[in-house]
């Protein structure tokens, strides 16, 4: 990609996981190199981004994403719990199912300026030995009230759960303004369910892993389709499909010998936006990256944003 049209793209980053310590430079619990946060800012800044929203995975993630959101103009955040996540509703620890959803409300209702959405929430089925099915599906529902109480958008998490995931999101679509399925690796099929309720569809790599996934993400009409990267994860790898379409690299090293202006091996950092953004337009045969990014920047600023000047 020509670096004049670099210069123009905008890009924001539905789901980044910023508050992750591998931004510190720690893996594990262990200190691998320094702190390169302000650096993965900077990068980001570089290829165009303009704003981030970091995912709220329970109460403490969530508490810890707005603190960090409130470091830069930039920054925003979910709040909610991710289903593998929701047998702490239950816990005597945290006081109990009410006193948890009082705790995601208060944290939403002191921190407007920053929280965007209600989630992450939805249900996983490929992770139950985390949290049973009944208990995800119980407290999905209860998160939409937030949504509902705020009118707010849902970040929504759908993993081999297709129909409960349709069955409770029909049965409440009234109930809240509208959404983003992020991270998509579902079927042709269901992303047009998807589409069908008026709700928007994420792509980051890990929506572009194989032909299929690919095929689908074609399938969504792009004023449904929403970009991130859910960095650390969810990077474009040399075995995914849609690897061989990057066109825009960054200089690599590995964790034990990083150094300054490198980003680390194996950590996708927001930066990588603009690969998927690369992958994307290919396979859609969309030669104008920049409409492309224009309909995608539009249409988060349209759900999240819908105050501000674009």
């Amino acid at each position: 990609m020509a670096a004049s049209m670099k210069n123009m793209l905008r890009f924001i980053d539905i789901g980044v996981n910023l508050t992750d310590p591998v931004f510190r430079g720690v893996y594990h619990g262990s200190q691998k190199h320094s702190d390169d946060f302000d650096d993965v800012m900077m990068r980001s800044s570089q290829i165009g981004m303009k704003k981030m929203i970091i995912t709220g995975g329970n109460v403490s993630d969530s508490t810890e994403a707005i603190k960090l959101s409130k470091t830069s103009e930039y920054l925003y955040t979910t709040v909610g719990c991710h289903p593998t996540r929701c047998k702490e509703f239950e816990d005597p620890d945290h006081g109990g199912e009410d006193q948890y959803l009082e705790q995601l409300r208060k944290l939403i209702q002191e921190n407007k300026d920053k929280v965007v959405a209600v989630g992450e929430c939805g249900l996983d089925y490929d992770r139950l030995h985390f949290c049973p099915k009944e208990t995800q599906k119980k407290y999905f529902e209860k998160q939409i009230t937030l949504a509902e109480e705020f009118q707010l958008p849902m970040f929504l998490h759908c993993r081999n759960s297709h129909a409960d995931f349709l069955e409770i999101i029909k049965r409440n679509r009234h109930r809240f303004t509208t959404g983003v399925v992020h991270s998509f690796d579902g079927s042709k099929e269901e992303a047009a369910s998807i589409v069908d309720l008026g709700l928007y569809i994420g792509i980051n790599g890990c929506s572009l892993k194989t032909k299929e996934n690919i095929d689908s993400m074609c399938s969504i009409p792009s004023e449904h389709l929403m970009i991130e990267t859910d960095a650390p994860w969810c990077e474009i790898r040399p075995t995914h499909a849609g690897y061989k379409s990057i066109r825009t690299n960054f200089a690599v090293k590995k964790k034990e010998k990083w150094e300054k202006n490198h980003c680390v091996k194996g950590r996708c950092e927001p930066a990588f936006i603009i690969q998927v953004l690369e992958v994307m337009a290919e396979a859609r045969n969309e030669e104008n990256f920049q409409q492309l990014a224009d309909t995608l920047f539009n249409n988060t600023t349209k759900v999240f944003f819908p105050n501000s000047q674009q």
